[in-house]
């Protein structure tokens, strides 16, 4: 059995994803390839695109807001020589020939752009194997519509109706989860984390600003700083090599003792460690957040994706959000002030949480093909 996943590198949550799902799959004896599906196709389509992201979402995001806005009100496109369909028929016939070499059963698009490629190729190349597409936030994005895959993997089931407005069967739908590495099912308890991670057994709050360190989250710790409660805390800050130098300069002059991260691969422990965590509401932080039953504080969603997963953790009572008029001090007061408020979370979250998407979806590709057989 052979699974080849096409991701596409606009932050990191996508190619995540995809790891996430092979590294099961590969335990299972399955073989698996990842392709950056622009990079494959062109590297200098994929240094934009990954830089368009970049910009637009960390220095314009109020006018990505407004394009994320306007694409989720357009209209299905049908016409048959649409711009995007005239793109992903110049741009999949390379993909083409690595398909045919490699002749896999499934194929799994971890972004729209590879999803919408797959649906060209299956539909004008004849494309035969299985295909899925894994939706990576708490929405349905758009242009997902314009796609024709044989499943999808959602977060949730709450979702079904945002599919069936895009015209996708239901009996399409698995909300198995956003796959998330197997090592964030295993719960540890805080007192083990610590002891792992080297730092003192108190109250802990984990600070995180995505893989890029999008969040300047200087601000923030001065404030949360003057808290008059007793609280250690660890920041994340990514790939983000200023602002964890910043961080640094900062520890020596603030009250709380601050463990100061850069880019790190354990986070796991670190969720475990922590009695809550700080954090922009991407898809991927916001899955392993649940999966470890830790409760969230939202800060600095990217307009667009971002905001519709602040609109479904809020509506859910799985998170507290940060705004103008609701300061991170507030937050972080009444949820450590509250034992009742932290409990309530934790149980909607066992509800909502997919700590096993990864085992599920991999599960569900060996069964079909198997059965195909």
């Amino acid at each position: 059995m052979k699974v080849l996943f096409l991701s596409v590198t606009a932050g990191q949550g996508h190619n995540q994803t995809a790891k996430a799902a092979m590294a099961y799959l590969q335990q299972q004896d399955v073989e698996c390839t990842m392709l950056d599906t622009y990079e494959y196709i062109n590297s200098i389509i994929s240094e934009s695109i990954a830089r368009g992201y970049l910009i637009s979402t960390k220095f314009t995001p109020a006018a990505y807001g407004r394009l994320y806005r306007l694409a989720e009100k357009r209209e299905k496109s049908n016409a048959k020589f649409s711009i995007s369909k005239l793109t992903n028929a110049i741009l999949s016939r390379k993909l083409i020939n690595y398909i045919n070499d490699y002749k896999p059963d499934v194929i799994v698009g971890t972004h729209i752009f590879s999803a919408q490629i797959i649906t060209h190729m299956v539909q004008r190349c004849k494309i035969n194997c299985m295909t899925i597409g894994i939706i990576t936030d708490y929405t349905i994005h758009p242009f997902w519509e314009d796609t024709d895959l044989d499943y999808y993997i959602t977060a949730n089931e709450q979702l079904n109706l945002q599919m069936m407005k895009k015209g996708i069967p239901v009996e399409k739908v698995k909300p198995f989860g956003i796959p998330i590495h197997m090592k964030f099912a295993q719960k540890i308890v805080a007192l083990e984390a610590r002891e792992q991670l080297g730092i003192e057994d108190k109250t802990t709050i984990c600070m995180m600003g995505g893989s890029m360190g999008y969040v300047n989250v200087i601000p923030l710790i001065k404030k949360i700083d003057a808290l008059d409660l007793d609280f250690q805390m660890i920041c994340v800050c990514g790939s983000n090599k200023k602002l964890k130098e910043k961080i640094d300069s900062l520890a020596n002059k603030i009250k709380k003792k601050i463990y100061n991260y850069g880019f790190i691969d354990n986070v796991d422990v670190i969720l475990d460690a922590s009695n809550l965590i700080i954090t922009k509401p991407g898809g991927l932080t916001v899955s392993e957040s649940l999966a470890k039953q830790t409760p969230m504080i939202m800060i600095n969603p990217i307009p667009g994706q971002e905001d519709r997963n602040v609109e479904f953790l809020l509506n859910n009572g799985l998170a507290m959000h940060i705004t103008k008029t609701f300061s991170i001090d507030e937050a972080i007061f009444q949820l450590l002030g509250n034992e009742w408020r932290q409990h309530n979370m934790q149980q909607v979250i066992k509800h909502i949480g997919r700590p096993y998407a990864a085992k599920d979806l991999g599960d569900f590709i060996i069964e079909m093909v198997n059965g195909k057989k």
